[in-house]
């Protein structure tokens, strides 16, 4: 066995399995006792089953499980619906509760031949109340949110692959935190039956990895698509470098990083343009805000009107006194709004592949009060962009900080193979 399996990634390991060097429970093992070592303290598990894992590992090393992700161990966040675990939603009114069935992407990772180990700390809902996952590379500072626990423990080693999902900024944010890859996928792309929604004009599955191959990869699988060798691009991509208008917000160090990032692709050989978003996009964030709050508060019908006080009070004042004070009125313009924003997208990336952009305003902060800012979130979420973070940059105090790069509606594939390009010549 290859020391310390927990520390490759999935399609390396795969490649161990498939060379007879590794066995699915040896890298289950691994990877269990790497939460058994750490978890005490990261807390990013609200459940793990280490029988289920074990007996699933079993089958793939007898023949009996097959697929393109045989033997991988993976975490699901705590939103999403396992038949065999309970799924809480962050929330004790869901205590210990037990679903009929697994949720659309748990299930297919499943008949791919994944190892689900368990299930990962959410806040609560999804939403504003942070849980209890540290971040593992810094106790002090939060993972980010609402896919704490998903980035802490893929950060940490314990899982290769983990499943979040994003509304606002709830993957990229804390994969950036964390110092991993995070990906969301064009809207609409991933099937979310089982995956409690938040807000479904926004809702994206989530997927938390160490590598942009191991993206790749299980994509293929959400798609149904035969799994193709992944590559970076052979040709510079043409990159948007986008400062935004929170670009007086950001951390000095990041905004440093970023001009230094741009520099260098073009001097590898990629076209990079300053670009300056249309004037009609300023209205996104209040725009989003407004939607996703009028739908949290109805698909949250039931818990606010059977378990106000089983909720947080952050959760209350904030998202939830959003959304009772939104009229269906202001809603429906909200929604306009954001769909005639995105008319413009086809001549935003007219000369260009991807924008280049911060994933967040910068390092983790310190502390547990909040998940930290969602504002470029709230700015970018509602076009419903594919997007990507890289752990391309250290901060002040040597944290990480992830390079964001968007691309083009329905430009997944293209994106993910020129962000493994901007990665390499990083």
């Amino acid at each position: 066995m290859p020391h310390s399996p927990f520390r490759l990634t999935a399609t390396e390991a795969l490649g161990r399995i498939a060379a007879g060097d590794l066995t699915a429970r040896e890298w289950t093992e691994s990877c269990l006792d790497r939460i058994e070592a750490l978890d005490r303290e990261i807390r990013a598990f609200v459940h793990v089953d280490p029988a289920g894992a074990r007996k699933a590992a079993a089958e793939v090393d007898a023949g009996r499980r097959k697929g393109p992700l045989a033997g991988a161990p993976f975490a699901a966040k705590d939103i999403i619906d396992t038949h065999d675990m309970p799924t809480a939603y962050g929330s004790e009114i869901y205590a210990g509760a037990r679903p009929a069935a697994d949720a659309s992407p748990v299930a297919m990772a499943r008949a791919a031949g994944a190892v689900l180990l368990g299930k990962t700390v959410t806040t609560e809902f999804a939403n504003l109340t942070p849980g209890p996952t540290l971040n593992p590379l810094a106790i002090d500072r939060t993972p980010g949110g609402s896919s704490s626990g998903s980035a802490a423990a893929v950060a940490a080693g314990m899982v290769p692959l983990a499943y979040g999902t994003q509304t606002t900024q709830s993957t990229i944010r804390p994969a950036s935190y964390c110092g991993v890859h995070g990906y969301c996928p064009t809207q609409g792309d991933f099937r979310l039956s089982g995956v409690r929604e938040a807000a479904g004009s926004f809702d994206r599955l989530g997927l938390i990895t160490r590598s942009i191959a191991d993206i790749a990869l299980l994509r293929d699988v959400l798609i149904r698509r035969r799994p193709r060798t992944f590559e970076a691009c052979p040709e510079p991509p043409s990159i948007g470098f986008c400062r935004t208008q929170l670009w007086p917000t950001m951390d000095p160090t990041l905004q440093a990083e970023l001009l230094r990032a741009a520099a260098r692709l073009g001097e590898a050989g990629a076209s990079v343009v300053e670009i300056e978003l249309p004037a009609v996009f300023a209205i996104l964030p209040d725009a989003h805000r407004t939607v996703s709050s009028f739908e949290f508060v109805r698909n949250f019908a039931f818990e606010i009107d059977r378990h106000w006080e089983r909720i947080s009070p952050q959760l209350r004042h904030g998202r939830i006194a959003d959304g009772l004070a939104t009229t269906y009125e202001r809603y429906v313009a909200a929604g306009a709004a954001i769909a005639q924003a995105r008319t413009q997208l086809p001549a935003v990336f007219e000369k260009i592949d991807l924008i280049m952009t911060a994933s967040t305003l910068g390092e983790a902060p310190h502390g547990f009060k909040s998940t930290g800012s969602a504002a470029i979130g709230a700015l970018f979420t509602p076009l419903g962009l594919p997007c990507i973070t890289i752990p391309a940059f250290k901060g002040p105090t040597a944290m990480p900080m992830g390079l964001q790069a968007l691309g083009p509606l329905g430009g997944d594939d293209a994106l993910l193979a020129q962000a493994a390009w901007i990665e390499a010549n990083l």
